[in-house]
């Protein structure tokens, strides 16, 4: 089972997307310093959450097409985060508060039980990537993103993917040349 196509299928079934909103390529959903507690999905588009460090911008994970997104630090806390959330394309989003969102979990247990088993899946994802940045040369973690994600490669703009991966863009090219 597909559990971000079963959590999207039973918010739509209950009717329960507030609002939708529209970004323009390179628009900012959110910026650091801010608080946003809402849950997004993204119809058409894609987006990279990032952070900013010394004037580098520090990608640390993308939304697309079919995927849900959130600052999830900023939703967990209801207090600012560092994190941005930038589009890449032009994306068509649906929204969610999180009083809704929460509503909708504790409705039924299933509901509960599923995103548990999304969230379980998001932490194992960071998981990997902390690994990989930390103890993978740019040949495994490209090899291990590829394998991971492979959507990735025709969603995202490969300056992108490169700052995901901490390499430069010339070594992502070199390594999907060999």
């Amino acid at each position: 089972m597909n559990l971000i196509q079963e959590l999207y299928t039973r918010i739509e079934d209950a009717n329960l997307w507030e609002k939708n909103l529209v970004l323009k390529r390179n628009e900012y959903l959110k910026v650091a310093g801010t608080t946003d507690t809402h849950v997004y999905f993204i119809v058409s588009g894609s987006i990279k959450i990032s952070i900013v460090h010394e004037y580098e911008d520090h990608i640390i994970r993308f939304g697309y097409q079919n995927n849900f997104i959130t600052a999830l630090d900023s939703f967990i806390t209801e207090r600012p985060s560092d994190l941005f959330m930038q589009a890449i394309k032009k994306c068509e989003l649906k929204v969610l508060s999180k009083s809704t969102f929460v509503n909708f979990l504790h409705s039924r247990i299933e509901n509960k039980e599923l995103w548990d088993r999304v969230t379980e899946s998001l932490i194992l994802q960071q998981l990997e990537r902390e690994k990989d940045i930390l103890i993978s040369s740019p040949k495994e973690r490209f090899d291990r993103v590829l394998k991971r994600s492979p959507q990735l490669f025709q969603e995202i703009p490969h300056k992108y993917i490169a700052s995901y991966l901490r390499m430069t863009p010339e070594t992502l090219s070199r390594l999907q040349k060999s």
